[in-house]
């Protein structure tokens, strides 16, 4: 299996991505400079997090125009599976490949610290393969994490259950006190309706490693790697 791994001017989580799938998962891993056209047999395409073009005018604003989100959105619509992570969730959004959006926190800060999310159901192969863990300790660092959709838009993610993450206290409550940044009904990720395309802001890459004492995020891509390759893609 080959990870394709966008690098945008400005991205600074792609070597963590590439670490986390080459090296802790034993997987084919190519980097995608933001201007290829060539995607190199990829199977699964990265969106890492970062600050794509500074953050300027909103994050993932300019990202979405580069040359490679045509064929990024081409490989979606013809069932490419595709992740972005923070940063890569928000080109995403922008390039209407996921519903929404993701606003300034609400407390204005940017925020770097463990956090615990919860998945919402087994129906993609982000939740599916968890095991018998329930909750998950992840790392976020965002200043624009909070996730907003208006209420038609936010009803029909909640009828047809793309919502995959909620952020969670370590009991699995899920409550405001455990919200870190404001999201609508502590949304942490999310899916489109073909469940090929996921965003979520927590870094799982960033728990992969058993040196950093946390590997809940190893849990999380492996499950979905194993998944991947059930479905014979």
């Amino acid at each position: 299996m080959t990870f394709g791994v966008v690098v945008f001017p400005g991205s600074n989580c792609d070597e963590d991505a590439v670490y986390a799938l080459k090296n802790i998962l034993g997987q084919n891993v190519v980097k995608l400079w933001h201007k290829d056209s060539n995607f190199k047999n990829v199977d699964f395409i990265i969106l890492p997090g970062g600050f794509s073009y500074g953050d300027y005018l909103r994050s993932g604003a300019i990202a979405k125009f580069s040359p490679i989100m045509d064929k990024i959105i081409e490989f979606a619509n013809n069932g490419g599976f595709v992740l972005g992570i923070c940063n890569g969730f928000q080109i995403l959004c922008e390039a209407n490949l996921l519903p929404g959006t993701l606003i300034r926190n609400e407390n204005h800060n940017f925020i770097c610290k463990n956090i615990f999310i919860k998945p919402q159901h087994n129906l993609t192969i982000f939740t599916e393969n968890t095991g018998k863990k329930g909750v998950f300790k992840i790392p976020i660092a965002h200043a624009e994490g909070c996730y907003y959709a208006n209420e038609n838009t936010l009803q029909e993610i909640i009828d047809n259950k793309q919502i995959i993450f909620k952020y969670c206290n370590e009991n699995g409550e899920i409550n405001k006190s455990a919200n870190p940044n404001g999201s609508l009904k502590n949304i942490a990720g999310i899916c489109n309706a073909n469940r090929n395309v996921f965003g979520m802001m927590p870094h799982p890459e960033r728990a992969c490693d058993p040196k950093l004492n946390n590997i809940d995020g190893k849990l999380i891509l492996e499950g979905a790697i194993r998944i991947f390759r059930d479905m014979g893609k």
